[in-house]
């Protein structure tokens, strides 16, 4: 295994699937390894380049194998995909990524660090709790609107709604279905509470980032968008400008064309949803709030098209302008405006 240069990896949950080719380009190694095996195997063989698809286990497999003395690329799963063979197996899986991370062109994903992966891992969680907790309130319109009973939307109306499940002398509620009512009040109550607990521990470590710190200063931005993009967008580096890091996130229009004309269709959504709809939902604050009416640029982009797509239109500027924080390491500056005739 002296000679292997170059190492194709595709992961798994317990086997895993090793492709190495030496510097003719000759296949070397291909063989399965258990997850017990990884780690004294790889520190056996001399450092070689190692490619791996990026996906929820690759970043901790990156720094296991750097401490090692490798150098990792985490490609992109749909960038391995034009280069499988055939049947996709584990075994063309591992061949795909050993021949892609070879390609002077291939683009790479930024590994994360254990405060960084920590960091997004706990906007995953708020994520899956904001989630119950709208699939439980929904629950208790909808079963409590088959007997007549419906409030208006937005927290207020959930709050009608637990206190008529609440009141014992209130009749038109059916004593088997109250005690199910009693139940969804009591989950949607701890819900909150981890809810509110996860927020905490997310402006907490943004306090701690000073990429996060930066990143707050910019209009449309909080806690939580900050420090998700501190998090998620780690490598800013990796791109050569700012349209090129909004174009990553999806919120760009697709193009479509042949024949030298090109048609721009709707916004592409590839890349990270989470911060593109973070980035979206921060783009319609700065909309509905005053300050969109001392904004020139702003106030042009309302009167000629709708709010939701000049809301797009202002998370694809707020997402430049995070690429250049982060690559400055500045707090963001408002460009002066022109001073009145």
């Amino acid at each position: 295994m002296t000679d292997v240069i170059r190492i194709g990896l595709d992961l798994a949950k317990s086997i895993f699937q090793v492709h190495g080719v030496n510097a003719e380009e000759k296949v070397t190694v291909r063989r399965s390894l258990r997850r017990g095996q990884m780690l004294e195997w790889f520190g056996r063989l001399p450092p070689c380049l190692i490619g791996v698809e990026a996906c929820a286990t690759a970043h901790y497999w990156a720094r296991e194998l750097a401490r090692l003395g490798h150098t990792v690329r985490l490609i992109p799963p749909g960038y391995v995909k034009a280069y499988v063979r055939r049947n996709k197996n584990d075994a063309a899986d591992a061949a795909a990524i050993c021949e892609a991370v070879s390609r002077p062109s291939m683009r790479f994903v930024g590994a994360k660090t254990e405060a960084q992966q920590a960091a997004s891992g706990i906007h995953k969680v708020r994520e899956l709790l904001i989630k119950q907790q709208t699939a439980a309130m929904n629950a208790l319109r909808g079963l409590m609107a088959e007997f007549g009973l419906t409030a208006r939307q937005g927290a207020a109306g959930i709050q009608e709604l637990l206190a008529i499940a609440a009141d014992p002398e209130d009749t038109r509620i059916p004593d088997p279905l109250r005690a199910g009512l009693a139940a969804l009040a009591s989950v949607l109550d701890g819900l909150e509470k981890q809810i509110g607990e996860t927020d905490k521990a997310i402006r907490n470590w943004g306090r701690t980032s000073k990429t996060a710190r930066h990143l707050d200063t910019i209009p449309g931005f909080g806690p939580v968008l900050s420090t998700a993009m501190a998090a998620r967008a780690c490598h800013p580096e990796a791109f050569s400008s700012g349209r090129h890091f909004a174009a990553s996130l999806g919120i760009v229009p697709r193009q479509d064309g042949t024949g030298g004309k090109v048609k721009l269709g709707p916004i592409s959504k590839r890349g990270d949803g989470y911060l593109r709809k973070l980035l979206v939902n921060g783009a319609m604050s700065v909309l509905c709030s005053k300050q969109a009416g001392n904004d020139p640029w702003l106030v042009k982009l309302r009167a000629s098209k709708p709010l939701k797509v000049a809301a797009v239109a202002l998370a694809n500027k707020m997402a430049r302008i995070a690429w250049a924080v982060m690559m400055r390491q500045e707090d963001y500056r408002a460009a002066p405006r022109p001073a009145a005739a």
